[in-house]
């Protein structure tokens, strides 16, 4: 397939996408259905291809580059059928095997005319994709295109080092965040014996020890969540689904790389169990009901932030059974607050009262004038669900063996629109004591909740005292292991 002879533009916005506005993503304006080559346009905007097409779809010439949109939206997907060193490896032949003519004068020229788009497709995949070259061979690949471009075009050769710096500081940042999450994670996992049983003798400090104003703590959580937010590689979202390209043969599914994804989602876990355990450790029911206020006044504040991961983590701790169970302790607090809030983030419906309200606060990012109004840190296990039923509910190839590829636009929407709430900068001042103590601090794992919660407030009926019967047995066993 040529790109140069009479391609319209892949989206009808040619030129104007950015991986960070997704409005330009998967529009349409006038009636037209086309088919060049091996790819095919409706309504002016590609919806399948062969993966050969696509891949050349791809490669910049003297006089063609291809749509940010379309960039972003491959890169992005693409990895459903093949994995991206072997993507890089296709595009780095197909740029060094166009400018081959035998005439090594010629070559070079032609190599100087185009080395400015091939640095600029690079460019877009170090930085949005940085991820993708962990892998060494990657790294490899744009060390050897970096050599092709030396023979003809300088500047673009210098391009390339400095785009490469980046990409190695980049990966360099990704490696220190990945190391102090695993000593976080094992420095929460050592659990003092003060914390297998409730503390009569306060030899645990608690988070109203730590900070009394809802404000900050909301605050706080808001860092932890921007943080995290932001080493996430979008293509994670893709390679959660582990799936396998069914024209492919081989019997295995693709190692998946969701580090990051998988350090979020075990944060929020955290989160509900660390609410859980302060409303449960305290001995007295007054300090069980202040607990359990103050947690309702954070989620409030997280709410009116934006910051709905964190909301919804706060909401989840309370409504655990060791929690809900408490009668006499929620009996002390005036729960109207809470009831507003848990009808925010209420499943019902698709959780419509929750899209409600990230619509509202992402319409509010867009015209914000200050950091703190384009906060918005969605509900991130409902998103990442969207997105795995986004994938499963259609085919990624067509009966004719072609890309699906109005299926890979509305992929791009939902994870572009991620990239926008990813790349905010967190206005708030640190304070690091409140940071270290949210992180670090040990939590009840399930059983000693349930245990915690039964001395708060005697069993009810036989069942609870049974289960606490065998979960005191059980605890007592594995201390003496």
């Amino acid at each position: 397939m040529d790109n140069d002879v009479n391609m319209p533009p892949t989206t009808p916005y040619a030129g104007k996408f950015s991986p960070y506005n997704n409005d330009n993503l998967h529009k349409y304006h006038q009636p037209m259905e086309a088919s060049y080559g091996d790819m095919c346009y409706h309504d002016n905007s590609l919806v399948s291809g062969s993966l050969e097409a696509l891949i050349q779809h791809l490669v910049p010439t003297v006089d063609y580059y291809p749509d940010r949109s379309y960039v972003f939206t491959f890169l992005l997907s693409s990895r459903l059928f093949l994995n991206p060193y072997e993507l890089m490896s296709r595009v780095c032949h197909l740029c060094v095997e166009q400018h081959r003519s035998g005439d090594l004068l010629l070559d070079k020229i032609r190599i100087r005319d185009v080395a400015p788009k091939i640095v600029q497709l690079l460019t877009e995949w170090t930085e949005t994709f940085p991820y993708d070259f962990r892998d060494e061979r990657m790294m490899r690949c744009l060390k050897e295109m970096s050599h092709h471009l030396a023979r003809g075009d300088e500047y673009s050769w210098r391009a390339m080092q400095q785009m490469t710096q980046r990409l190695i500081r980049r990966l360099a940042a990704l490696g220190q965040y990945e190391e102090a999450i695993a000593t976080l994670n094992a420095s929460a996992a050592e659990r003092p014996a003060a914390l297998k049983t409730k503390q009569h003798n306060g030899q645990r400090s608690d988070v109203l020890s730590i900070s009394d104003d809802a404000f900050i703590l909301a605050q706080q959580l808001t860092h932890i969540e921007l943080d995290r937010l932001s080493f996430i590689g979008p293509e994670e979202f893709i390679q959660a689904f582990g799936v396998k390209d069914p024209l492919d043969n081989h019997k295995f599914l693709r190692k998946r790389k969701t580090t990051n994804l998988e350090a979020y989602v075990a944060w929020f876990n955290r989160l509900s169990y660390l609410v859980a355990t302060e409303i449960c450790m305290p001995v007295k029911k007054k300090h069980r009901a202040r607990a359990l206020e103050f947690f309702i006044d954070v989620a409030r504040e997280c709410f009116n932030i934006g910051n709905f991961n964190s909301l919804m983590a706060i909401i989840t701790g309370m409504n655990m059974s060791p929690v809900s169970r408490l009668k006499k302790t929620w009996s002390k607090v005036n729960t109207d607050k809470f009831d507003i809030l848990e009808h925010q983030m209420d499943p019902s419906s698709n959780f419509s009262n929750y899209r409600t309200a990230l619509r509202g606060a992402t319409q509010r990012s867009i015209t914000a004038h200050s950091n703190q109004e384009k906060i918005v840190i969605p509900f991130f296990s409902l998103l990442i669900k969207d997105i795995y039923f986004l994938n499963e509910g259609c085919a990624s190839r067509l009966s004719n063996g072609h890309v699906n590829f109005e299926k890979l636009w509305d992929l791009a929407k939902q994870v572009s629109e991620f990239l926008v709430w990813r790349q905010v900068t967190c206005p708030f001042e640190r304070d690091r004591k409140i940071l270290q103590y949210l992180v670090t601090t040990p939590v009840f794992t399930e059983d000693e909740l349930h245990l915690a919660s039964y001395e708060s407030e005697g069993p009810e009926n036989h069942m609870e005292k049974d289960s606490r019967r065998s979960l005191r047995s059980s605890l007592l066993h594995r201390e003496h292991r």
